[in-house]
């Protein structure tokens, strides 16, 4: 297991740092809200899909990041659009849901300059997300493909030392599969399909996952978000 006092220190120092880099590569004076917290943006998209899922899920992994790994944190996910003003005060974007998400040209390449600016992006699919997503990603980097992310990559090993990807809700029968986007070596999307791991973040009566799966559910986020709070 990490230090812990040594990560609360360095996390402390990055998440300013995080939202101050997005700013200056984007070029204007951004004033992050909540300066010195890490606050997830929930993305609340256009085409239709249910943005809003899994209600309890950031609440709930915002309040274990900072018991487990010393982060400060805000008590509840920010909600944003790609046209927010306050979009590059946060270096994490979420989302999730049960159908479509479709964005105009305008929005993808609002989306774009996010990422490439320093943002990550993570899409958890609730089950039924996966077409449209995998056509706003070839929207989004049309020059490149969604790859697999295997157990070796540093998102897994971020706070805790995951093997890979958990398998948290059955849907299908699918085995958990992660894919992500790189730009200029830096991963900017990172994409879990049959997994739902935002299913085990919620509370637990929502569900009925079995403890075991709450639990790398929750590793597995935190991880991400460390990975986020580290890498923009």
């Amino acid at each position: 297991m990490r230090n812990r006092a040594r990560w609360a220190i360095a996390l402390a120092l990055s998440i300013g740092s995080a939202s101050t880099s997005m700013a200056q590569n984007r070029g204007a004076d951004v004033v992050p809200d909540d300066l010195g917290l890490f606050r997830i943006a929930r993305l609340h998209y256009p085409g239709g899909g249910d943005w809003y899922a899994n209600p309890s899920s950031l609440p709930n992994l915002l309040s274990e990041l900072g018991r487990r790994a010393g982060v400060r944190t805000s008590e509840r996910e920010a909600t944003v659009t790609l046209d927010d003003e306050r979009l590059y005060s946060y270096p994490m974007l979420y989302v999730t849901g049960h159908g479509d998400i479709r964005l105009d040209a305008s929005s993808a390449q609002r989306l774009r300059r996010y990422l490439d600016a320093g943002g990550f992006l993570w899409v958890d699919d609730n089950y039924g997300l996966d077409v449209s997503f995998r056509e706003l990603a070839g929207q989004l980097y049309p020059e490149s493909t969604l790859v697999a992310i295997g157990g070796e990559h540093p998102v897994y090993h971020a706070y805790y030392d995951l093997p890979g990807l958990p398998k948290i809700h059955e849907h299908d029968g699918e085995p958990a599969q992660a894919f992500g986007i790189f730009h200029e070596g830096r991963l900017a999307i990172f994409y879990s399909y049959s997994s739902d791991i935002g299913d085990g973040l919620e509370d637990a009566q929502v569900h009925g996952d079995p403890p075991a799966a709450r639990e790398a559910a929750m590793k597995m986020a935190v991880n991400l978000c460390i990975y986020a709070m580290t890498q923009s």
